[in-house]
């Protein structure tokens, strides 16, 4: 998965170092709908994500990422 949609929110994949740094940014939490937050994944509610660019910069954050992952 390169990027999702949970409600309202963007799901990203960042990696756990990237994931942290992000979450410091305004309109970015962790992304936890189950009461555990998943580690190295963020959401970006909308209000992050109302340019084209600040869109394509957090796909291109989330395909640098899982661009290092093992194939499946």
């Amino acid at each position: 998965m390169v990027v999702g949609v949970w409600k309202d929110s963007l799901v990203v994949c960042l990696g756990p170092e990237t994931s942290d740094a992000a979450l410091k940014q305004p309109h970015v939490k962790p992304f936890d709908i189950t009461g555990k937050p998943m580690r190295g994944c963020a959401l970006v509610e909308p209000e992050g994500l109302e340019t084209d660019s600040q869109l394509a910069d957090w796909i291109e954050a989330t395909l640098k990422f899982v661009l290092t992952l093992p194939p499946k």
